[in-house]
C-alpha cells in the first residue's frame, strides 16, 4: 500500500557518497524535529529528471528554505556513485541538494512507490512524486500519474502548497 498524507515514514537507510567514499544514512536522523523535502525520480540522469524535476527543485530552494524548510532530498533507485555524478552535472550539489541512493528499491518499496517500466529498462524504480515531512510526517504528497510527467511533483507546485 502506497504511503499517504498523515502517515509517518518507514525507518530506512540509504546511502550518500561523502568525501571518504559511499557512507549510510539513517532517515529517521534526517527527519527528527525537522521540515523536510523528499522528492524522488525514476532515474538519475532521465530525460525528465535532468531537465525538468532536479532543476525545478534547485530554482526553488531558497524559497522552500524561507517557508521553513530546513532540507531538500533527491531519493532514487540508482548507486551512490551515480547520484554523486549527477548531484554535480545538474547543479543540486552546489545548490545544497541532498542526493541519496536507494540501491536496492527498499524505502521505494516500502512507501508503495516502486513500478517497472521495461520496454525503457526501468525495473523497480520509483514513482515520481514530492512530498513535504515534518518531524517523520508526511504533510503533504505529490504523485505523478506517469513517470514522464512533472507537473504536481515540481519544486514549485510544492512550493505553492506550503
Amino acid at each position: 500500500m502506497a504511503i499517504s498524507e498523515g502517515d509517518r515514514l518507514p525507518e530506512a537507510n540509504f546511502t550518500e557518497m561523502g568525501a571518504d567514499g559511499p557512507g549510510a544514512v539513517s532517515l529517521s536522523d534526517k527527519l527528527k524535529d525537522r521540515k523536510v523535502v523528499i522528492f524522488a525520480v525514476p532515474g538519475a540522469f532521465t530525460p525528465t529528471c535532468h531537465s525538468a524535476h532536479m532543476p525545478s527543485f534547485i530554482k526553488a530552494k531558497d524559497k522552500l528554505a524561507a517557508k521553513g524548510v530546513d532540507e531538500i532530498v533527491c531519493v532514487a533507485v540508482n548507486d551512490p556513485f551515480v547520484m554523486k555524478a549527477w548531484g554535480e552535472a545538474t547543479g543540486a550539489h552546489a545548490a545544497g541538494i541532498t542526493m541519496l541512493a536507494d540501491a536496492d528499491a527498499s524505502f521505494t518499496k516500502a512507501i508503495g512507490m516502486e513500478f517497472d517500466a521495461p520496454p525503457v529498462g526501468l525495473i523497480s524504480r520509483s514513482k515520481r512524486y514530492a512530498m513535504l515531512v515534518e518531524d517523520g510526517v508526511v504533510k503533504k504528497l505529490n504523485v505523478e500519474a506517469s513517470p514522464g510527467e512533472c507537473s504536481i511533483s515540481a519544486g514549485e507546485t510544492l512550493l505553492e502548497q506550503i
